[in-house]
């Protein structure tokens, strides 16, 4: 049965877009009467706010990327200049991972976060947890943005929440079992690694009570067969989520149309755009995610470039609502492309066929520029059942990469434990120079 239509994210479209215009309109008067760092990029654009009358007008706006707030925190550390309001309105910091270029430290007020907040009480209805459910939050909670707002937004809803920051995997998967957790939030690496764990130490996942895990932080996922995986490990449904530290949490996928990710258009502005002409594309057509959130007047983003590849799913969506929905949820990142003998290829679509294997334990990929052509080498650890025959490994790997990619990469295998484990964000991917 569908949410009643009170909560936001069942809006339909014509109250969703005045929903969405009223709240641009307060934004860009909010900001423009303070902020210094969309003063002065409005003001070299030649903005006029007052002109912004119909959502259609957010076009006259310029476009924002990473590299501007970069080098605006850097001129003006430790916080940059988008500030709507004097420092000592703020009360939360938390930092970019830095995944991409240098740390950022983000700043909200009290209001924004609770707007952070209040995105995720609609993502945990969108993916049918109750206020019965008990969550657990197995990352280190430090200045790294995580799931502290998903924490917060599970005890407002009056959920029974466990913080699981300095603890050891064993004793994070006991305190999953001890207290009849029924949902993990945490990154799709970490619940590999819990997994990997728990199979060590003879504890069945499955057997337990979780039946939910919301992963983020990665493109696994939303890719199927790390998703399977995860899925079988636990005997739990997987719901991939989407956001940034700079943004917000705005997507997630929906409980009734698994492999989709709803973007949270009650929340947010999403435009699809050509990466090369910043020109809207077609309906159906792959573009890069344009993202105006409405509710952090703090420290706001308007028309911010995430480098996230997306592809409009036109088709109705099962649950009824009105919101963007996206096919595939998030298909790549724009700067992870490599070429590889004249193919496109992103490290979703590796991952995508390397968690096939129950052979491979972890894995870590490395693209480098030999005599001015690209070259891959992919580090295989296997698993203990695995190391036997490493050949047969590399083999089948191989060939698999071939058949599916069309290019011949550098496959070898590594010792048992050589490779990393990680708690947060997994990196398994390097362009060496």
């Amino acid at each position: 049965m569908n949410a009643p239509v009170t909560e936001p994210e069942n809006l339909n479209r014509e109250a969703l877009q005045a929903r969405q215009l009223q709240r641009l309109q307060h934004l860009v008067k909010e900001v423009s009467a303070t902020n210094e760092f969309w003063q002065k990029k409005w003001s070299v654009a030649g903005v006029d706010v007052n002109s912004i009358q119909s959502l259609s007008d957010l076009q006259k706006l310029p476009i924002t990327t990473k590299s501007e707030l970069v080098e605006d925190h850097m001129a003006h550390a430790p916080y940059g200049t988008n500030l709507t309001y004097p420092v000592e309105n703020y009360t939360r910091m938390h930092q970019t991972s830095g995944t991409t270029g240098s740390p950022m430290r983000w700043l909200d007020t009290k209001a924004s976060w609770d707007w952070f907040s209040e995105c995720w009480a609609q993502i945990y209805r969108m993916v049918g947890l109750y206020a019965e459910d008990r969550l657990f939050f197995p990352f280190s909670f430090g200045p790294f943005v995580g799931f502290w707002a998903a924490f917060e937004g599970a005890t407002r809803r009056g959920n029974f929440c466990l913080a699981g920051g300095g603890m050891g995997s064993e004793a994070r998967l006991q305190m999953i079992l001890d207290n009849k957790i029924t949902a993990v939030c945490c990154t799709p690496t970490y619940a590999l690694r819990l997994a990997e764990v728990a199979e060590a130490e003879n504890i069945n996942l499955a057997a337990s009570r979780v039946r939910a895990l919301v992963v983020a932080g990665e493109p696994g996922g939303n890719i199927e067969a790390t998703k399977l995986r995860i899925g079988q490990a636990w005997g739990a449904r997987v719901f991939d989520h989407w956001g940034m530290t700079e943004i917000g949490a705005l997507g997630i996928e929906p409980l009734e149309s698994p492999g989709s990710l709803n973007i949270l258009e009650t929340e947010c502005i999403a435009e699809i755009v050509n990466s090369d002409t910043l020109e809207p594309v077609a309906p159906g057509e792959q573009g890069e995610l344009i993202i105006t959130n409405l509710g952090r007047i703090g420290s706001p983003l308007i028309r911010y470039r995430t480098g996230d590849l997306v592809s409009e799913d036109t088709s109705p969506c099962p649950s009824g609502r009105s919101l963007l929905r996206l096919k595939g949820g998030i298909l790549g990142r724009a700067d992870d492309m490599v070429i590889i003998r004249g193919n496109n290829v992103f490290p979703s679509s590796l991952e995508a066929i390397l968690r096939t294997f129950d052979r491979i334990a972890e894995y870590r990929i490395e693209v480098r520029t030999i005599r001015s052509m690209q070259h891959m080498k992919i580090e295989l650890e296997p698993t203990d059942s695995a190391a036997a025959d490493p050949q047969r490994l590399v083999h089948d790997v191989s060939h698999a990469i071939k058949d599916r990619l069309n290019f011949n990469a550098e496959v070898i295998t590594v010792a048992p434990g050589a490779l990393p484990r990680f708690e947060l964000k997994g990196r398994r991917f390097f362009k060496i120079d």
